[in-house]
């Protein structure tokens, strides 16, 4: 039984977006596919009326399961892509010898992701106590309300947002969306400016020297 037999294609395809994805973080194109400034956010979904619609700790542990946050996210994918086809492969052979030939290969492949997916967190929780922890934290986008930012790029008006990059309480940093508190205001790059609001995944922000502040 080989890999590129019809019945393992999706192992086969597996192993392949794996290579793609060991090039990709060979060449250095890691960072611009969002590795180096990307957060998953694991706090509560809130649905239009404020209530959550999805319990926060449902999430929390689901999360900690499958180790999603525990190393950066093209290892995990990577990771769990080796024992998808793995599994997959193995599972295709063990169908073979006792009944005399593979699954059918959506229900091979519903299988062995089903099985890949508790095994991926099962070696990540321990893989990422030892990979360095810069790139790992992940943080609710709230904990940047109250905290400074600075304008990178264009001009923040009011219903034109700029870029702006601010540090979470880790040092990580995080670009986000912001446009001025004051509907008059305009905040241009290189302006420090003081998260106040966030509504949805844009904040709103006064520039630093229209208030006294204490440092952080």
């Amino acid at each position: 039984m080989t890999l590129l037999e019809a019945h393992n294609m999706p192992f086969a395809a597996a192993l392949l977006v794996m290579l793609l994805l060991a090039i990709i973080q060979a060449v250095g194109l890691g960072d611009m596919l969002g590795g180096g400034d990307a957060e998953i956010e694991a706090g509560p979904d809130i649905a239009p009326d404020g209530d959550s619609a999805v319990p926060g700790g449902m999430i929390d542990g689901l999360f900690t399961l499958l180790g999603i946050g525990r190393v950066p996210l093209t290892i995990w994918l990577a990771l769990f892509l080796l024992l998808f086809a793995g599994i997959g492969v193995g599972l295709q052979s063990l169908a073979a010898a006792l009944t005399g030939a593979p699954l059918d290969r959506l229900l091979a492949a519903a299988l062995a992701g089903i099985a890949a997916l508790p095994a991926t967190g099962a070696l990540v929780r321990p893989l990422g106590r030892i990979l360095p922890q810069d790139e790992t934290s992940a943080v609710p986008l709230e904990v940047l309300l109250g905290r400074r930012a600075t304008i990178t790029d264009g001009i923040a008006r009011s219903g034109s947002p700029a870029r702006a990059r601010a540090l979470d309480h880790h040092g990580q940093p995080h670009h986000v969306m912001v446009e001025p508190h004051e509907a008059a205001s305009e905040l241009h790059a290189g302006d420090e400016v003081l998260l106040v609001r966030r509504e949805g995944e844009s904040f709103y922000a006064t520039a630093l020297a229209e208030r006294r502040l204490s440092p952080d």
